[in-house]
């Protein structure tokens, strides 16, 4: 197993800010628990959100590690964090997408650590084993290190062609580093139909697994670059955390705060300032539908979760998906 880097400036970032709304009737029926998925464990003992801290915390101390959730999880939290170092947990007043899940994190570690470099992880993804994934990670950490201007986002090689995900086509190689491969990015696509999925992996596409490694700093530019109007009130933020007024200032900065998305505002409009590590043998999923989480438990041969109607139908986005045990 893999020790803790000996970089000082290596943050954490987890992402679980999100409701799990599309999979909240599946967690009722067959937990029985009204939560947000990434707090529940759909096998063995520890939840999703334990899981990422637990992996997290094997590369990076706790104590720098910092967590975005929602408002209404912070009863949740302390029970999921017992036992281990709390690090740092902040609350989101309003869900404002995925680029404010990321900036507001990154604003408290870089009031702390003007040279960190960061490592994001959002916290409903199941990954399998854990010591070649870490590899992974220190591999693009190390990425971010020597391309200190780029995001290294972590992709992996897809065993089929998913529409659900994001995926991204290589382009340039760009060598590798600690046995993975480095890509330029052609382009993103973001949730393609069929044909289109179909199309990019007979191409060489991979699916983006939105787990990344940047300089703080580079990263918080490119939000300015991206997003000036969002960036000029994170900043006006970033200048009261540690000061008293902070929970007031995060209140007002999240009354007005347009909402945008972080792969598509931030990372597709500048792909010649992100790179791709691939990530291969690597069992990885994205917890976000009942089906998956079904899939990945038969292929790594644990029960599937009991009770489950044998055909339940869910909503997605309007489609209607069958859950056949």
């Amino acid at each position: 197993m893999l020790g803790p880097t000996q970089n000082n400036h290596l943050w954490s970032i987890i992402l679980s800010g999100g409701e799990g709304e599309r999979l909240r009737p599946y967690v009722q029926r067959v937990l029985g628990q009204d939560k947000p998925k990434q707090y529940c464990a759909f096998t063995g003992k520890r939840s999703m959100f334990q899981h990422t801290v637990d992996r997290a915390d094997l590369l990076v101390p706790a104590e720098r590690r910092v967590i975005v959730i929602a408002q209404s999880h912070r009863a949740e939290v302390p029970a999921q964090l017992a036992g281990r170092v709390p690090g740092e947990v902040i609350p989101q007043p309003e869900n404002r997408d995925t680029a404010a899940g990321i900036f507001l994190p990154l604003a408290h570690v870089l009031a702390r650590d003007p040279h960190a470099l960061v490592l994001i992880y959002p916290s409903d993804h199941f990954i399998h084993p854990v010591d070649r994934f870490l590899h992974a990670v220190r591999a693009a950490a190390g990425a971010a290190e020597l391309m200190s201007r780029r995001v290294i986002l972590v992709a992996v090689p897809p065993d089929r062609p998913e529409p659900d995900y994001g995926w991204l086509r290589p382009g340039l190689g760009l060598g590798e580093i600690g046995g993975h491969a480095l890509h330029a990015i052609a382009t993103f696509v973001e949730k393609p139909n069929s044909t289109q999925a179909e199309a990019l992996m007979r191409r060489g596409g991979l699916w983006n697994t939105f787990i990344l490694a940047a300089q703080a700093a580079a990263l918080w530019d490119l939000g300015r670059q991206a997003l000036p109007e969002v960036m000029a009130r994170f900043e006006d933020y970033r200048r009261l955390i540690g000061t008293p007024l902070e929970e007031a200032a995060r209140a007002c900065l999240y009354e007005r705060l347009p909402e945008r998305n972080f792969s598509s505002a931030v990372l597709a409009r500048f792909p010649d300032k992100v790179c791709a590590l691939q990530m291969p043998g690597v069992l990885w999923s994205d917890w976000g539908r009942a089906e998956r989480i079904l899939e990945t438990l038969r292929q790594i041969g644990k029960p599937v979760p009991l009770p489950l109607a044998p055909a339940a139908s869910e909503s997605d986005n309007g489609r209607s998906l069958s859950v056949a045990v």
